[in-house]
């Protein structure tokens, strides 16, 4: 975690958008994480294909190394995951409709031979498809027991190797094409200008807080009068914590490389994720069941609120000083 925020005076606003800024968030953000991601999932996809059982601990720590990688990353739902909807390709969540236990019921009890095509299995709708599929064949009850156990350890198969493939092609998209979309703005090009590509980073870090106040934490919370823990993400696996912490890790590190030019701003910003990281430290739930105590939601309900504090600071002062805004995002609504 980037902690050592070096202060210096001589800083003034706005932050202007040079190419080393730019440079510095795709060379240690954004072109690692997606490297650790394809690497960790096709370590992933291996494993299953010599140990395919819901039981299996080598899967399970490969399912989880590869999942905290998507999480690492999963604020840049930009340029290349939102290619051939490869995002939810590989993390299909809110299942508000509950489309993923349906899909891997329909295909368990059909025994449908998609599975043993993996460029047919990317036709399978994405509920049936990437980590959130992959956690139901894992630690769910019924759907890990249900049918033919062959048949269940050819879809964890499919599926592995299949988020596998989706993970590398986002890759490689950024290490081939879209990095130097980025670098190098052009007139008529995605990005004409590098505040441009400076504001794309600077939206994923607001989307990325919103994510995690609004449905990372605000799904589970629901009402005072009707909290809703199973719709925590990734509960199953008992993940939900974990995931809110690790996006906060990496939005911190984002936060810290786009404040580069106002050290006051940057120290400012450190310290507020500080406080929400800290406040998960006080939870010892890791699937956010204690909302439905008094006390375990004034906790969750603290972190939340340390959590929009983050995202007031970045909108009402990073964003000037960069110079951009957010805008409007899909969890806005009309």
């Amino acid at each position: 975690m980037i902690r050592a925020l070096a202060l210096s005076f001589a800083m003034i606003l706005p932050i202007s958008a040079t190419a080393d800024q730019v440079d510095a968030i795709l060379d240690r953000h954004v072109l690692p994480g997606f490297t650790d991601l394809a690497e960790s999932s096709l370590v992933m996809a291996q494993v299953a294909q010599s140990d395919c059982a819901p039981s299996s601990e080598r899967l399970q720590a490969a399912y989880s190394s590869s999942f905290d990688a998507w999480i690492a990353v999963s604020h840049l739902r930009f340029g290349p995951t939102e290619i051939e909807n490869r995002g939810f390709a590989l993390a299909f969540w809110p299942d508000s409709r509950n489309s993923t236990p349906k899909t891997l019921g329909a295909l368990i009890k059909d025994q449908d031979p998609i599975v043993s095509d993996p460029e047919a299995f990317q036709s399978v709708s994405i509920a049936g498809r990437g980590f959130f599929a992959l956690e139901y064949l894992l630690f769910d009850e019924r759907l890990s027991t249900l049918g033919n156990e062959t048949y269940r350890c050819s879809l964890v198969q499919a599926i592995t190797q299949d988020i596998a493939v989706v993970s590398q092609a986002v890759n490689r998209d950024w290490q081939d094409r879209y990095d130097a979309l980025m670098r190098t703005p052009t007139q008529g090009g995605i990005y004409q200008t590098r505040a441009e590509a400076l504001q794309e980073f600077y939206k994923a870090l607001d989307t990325g807080l919103q994510i995690n106040a609004d449905l990372r934490l605000g799904r589970p919370l629901g009402t005072f009068a009707k909290p809703r823990p199973k719709r925590a993400e990734a509960w199953r696996s008992g993940r939900s914590l974990r995931h809110v912490r690790l996006s906060l890790e990496q939005l911190r590190v984002l936060a810290w490389l786009l404040t580069a030019g106002n050290a006051e701003l940057a120290q400012e910003l450190d310290t507020k994720f500080g406080t929400a990281l800290t406040r998960i430290s006080a939870l010892v739930d890791p699937d956010f069941s204690s909302v439905a105590t008094p006390a375990g939601r004034i906790r969750v309900e603290a972190l939340q609120q340390a959590i929009n504090d983050i995202r007031t600071e970045v909108t009402q002062s990073l964003g000037p000083a960069l110079g951009v805004s957010a805008g409007f995002n899909s969890l806005d609504g009309d």
